[in-house]
């Protein structure tokens, strides 16, 4: 293992990202009327204790900016940048000036998204370890960076050249196999959905609204598989099955319980996806306080 993935490195990470964050695509825009928005929804995030945002679709380092600049201890990342839609050279940029006006704030998340939506798309694992050479060279330190990892290709290149990974639509068991993975030193955070609803039939129906995006995505499918699930469960908008072990739902105890399971899975942080019927860039906010309550 490359001496880039020494403990002391990996510790920082996990230190500043604690051990909840929330992901969420509603927090970066590219519409300069919603900057006091989002600002005051990020400082409201650091003042319920969460560690760290993630930034949904396909973020930049930009988009970091206002909400490093609005508080003072949040952790912002990227969740995910792809590399596809970012050259490595411009990233590295944003990158050292961010750091240079912000030390340590940012976390950049980098992935290889999917063929469907990237036309270059090509050799995948190749291409992430051209990027990260490129940062290597640019000077953006491995420590600094993780990777959206399902496979094991991918998550041994999270252990030896970023400080972690960042899965994406997983389920505990994936969580303890990537930590199988990882060792016990570098950062994993796995992503996962909750819906704030105690009835089985709108909490199901809320939790495939936000499923069906991603069962059109065979890197997703493709992990899914190897934990059992097959193409009955990605019918219809999801299996009862699937969606059970994808989505945190229920009352306050249960909802602990299946955020419990993946820290008891290995994980050392845990990004949380609210998930609510309303527009793509609605900020739920009551839901945040909501869930930092049923943490503490």
């Amino acid at each position: 293992m490359s001496d880039r993935t020494s403990e002391g490195r990996t510790s920082s990470a996990q230190e500043a990202v604690g051990r909840y964050g929330v992901w969420s695509a509603a927090l970066r825009s590219e519409d300069p009327s919603r900057r006091g928005e989002l600002t005051e929804a990020a400082a409201e995030l650091e003042e319920l204790g969460f560690g760290a945002v993630w930034l949904g679709a396909s973020s930049a380092v930009r988009h970091a900016v206002p909400l490093i600049e609005a508080t003072s201890r949040l952790t912002v990342a990227t969740g995910i940048q792809s590399i596809w839609q970012y050259e490595a050279a411009e990233t590295a940029a944003h990158w050292a000036e961010l750091e240079k006006a912000h030390p340590g704030r940012f976390l950049l998340g980098l992935g290889v998204s999917h063929a469907v939506r990237a036309d270059q798309y090509r050799r995948p694992y190749s291409a992430m370890v051209g990027y990260l050479d490129a940062l290597d060279a640019a000077g953006v330190p491995a420590g600094r960076r993780v990777l959206a990892a399902l496979g094991p290709k991918m998550l041994e290149l999270s252990r030896d050249r970023a400080a972690g990974a960042h899965p994406f639509l997983v389920t505990p068991e994936h969580t303890a196999r990537a930590r199988e993975i990882l060792g016990e030193g570098p950062l994993l955070a796995p992503e996962t959905k909750v819906v704030l609803d105690t009835d089985p039939h709108s909490a199901r129906a809320k939790a495939r609204g936000s499923l069906a995006v991603y069962l059109g995505l065979p890197n997703y499918t493709k992990a899914l598989r190897q934990f059992g699930f097959t193409d009955d469960d990605f019918a219809d908008g999801g299996s009862d099955r699937l969606v059970d072990a994808l989505f945190a739902w229920g009352d306050d105890d249960r909802i602990r319980e299946r955020i419990g399971a993946f820290r008891s899975a290995g994980a050392d942080h845990v990004a949380l996806q609210v998930v609510v019927d309303q527009p793509r860039d609605f900020l739920p906010r009551a839901d945040w306080r909501r869930l930092a309550d049923l943490l503490r």
